[in-house]
């Protein structure tokens, strides 16, 4: 199995934007998953689509309209 990469450390300043004051179980999930989801949308540079129930692709501002459609849905 392969070494975990070392955490990085993150700033306190950080931490105290999050956290300001004590915190219940469903808060710090919530706050996690917000620090995570601005995490990997920095990450990913903004090209974040949406595929929404008609299976067509909702574009980022710089995707070509060309490139803007999912497959279609298999039938069983």
């Amino acid at each position: 199995m392969a070494a975990l990469a070392a955490m990085p450390s993150i700033p306190k300043e950080l931490i105290d934007q999050f956290v300001t004051g004590p915190m219940s179980a469903q808060q710090v999930n919530a706050a996690s998953m917000a620090f995570k989801k601005a995490l990997i949308e920095r990450a990913l540079g903004g090209e974040r689509r949406t595929i929404w129930a008609t299976g067509r692709v909702r574009p980022s501002p710089r995707t070509p309209a060309t490139t803007a459609t999912a497959p279609a849905p298999r039938r069983c």
